[in-house]
């Protein structure tokens, strides 16, 4: 088998939890440390799993009413760093950035929200900026990060966590990549056309 690259740190951060237990329970069960926030972060803890607060890596607290959270250096710096170059591992070494190798997100409902005949307000506060900025460098990132872009692909990692433990294919990885950038496009498509009207 072509050679496994094994998940360590997780980062979740997703809106709908439904569908995250049974994940959440197996890469518990592999070994894999978890680092959240806010709702995520409670969801797990009340699931009886210790979860490191994202505010604890960066120093900072979740700002602006919520719009900032994740976008931070040591978050992004843990995901795009690359672990096969000298000066990533220095500069990662330096600024204590963390190895984040699984990035697990559900975007905000920008779509359903838009359906329900929301106000204008409230469809700009569901455009999601940290998530759809952790699914694009987890997916740019792919030689090491396995991005689960929604919970469309929550069935698809457990099933290679129950066939092969908390280790992927430089292939596997891949293939979450592509799934990735297809929701990135979609989602941002959806923006576009509400603005657009």
């Amino acid at each position: 088998m072509a050679e496994l690259k094994k998940m360590k740190t997780a980062l979740v951060s997703v809106f709908h939890k439904d569908g995250l237990e049974e994940l959440l329970k197996k890469l518990n069960e592999e070994g894999v440390k978890f680092l959240s926030t806010g709702g995520t972060q409670s969801f797990i803890e009340s699931l009886g799993y210790e979860c490191q607060k994202v505010e604890d890596v960066t120093t900072y607290p979740s700002i602006l009413g919520g719009r900032v959270k994740t976008l931070h250096p040591k978050v992004f710096g843990g995901i795009l760093g690359r672990r096969d170059n000298e000066g990533d591992r220095e500069q990662m070494a330096k600024y204590e950035i963390p190895e984040i190798d699984l990035v697990i997100v559900d975007l905000y409902p920008f779509e359903q929200t838009v359906a329900s005949g929301a106000s204008d307000a409230d469809i700009i506060e569901k455009i999601d900026i940290g998530g759809i900025s952790l699914i694009r460098a987890g997916a740019k990132n792919f030689k090491d990060v396995v991005i689960v872009p929604s919970k469309a692909e929550y069935a698809m990692l457990l099933d290679l966590l129950n066939k092969q433990g908390a280790a992927t294919t430089m292939e596997q990885r891949k293939q979450f990549a592509e799934r990735a950038f297809g929701v990135s496009s979609h989602y941002d498509t959806a923006i576009h056309e509400w603005f657009a009207k």
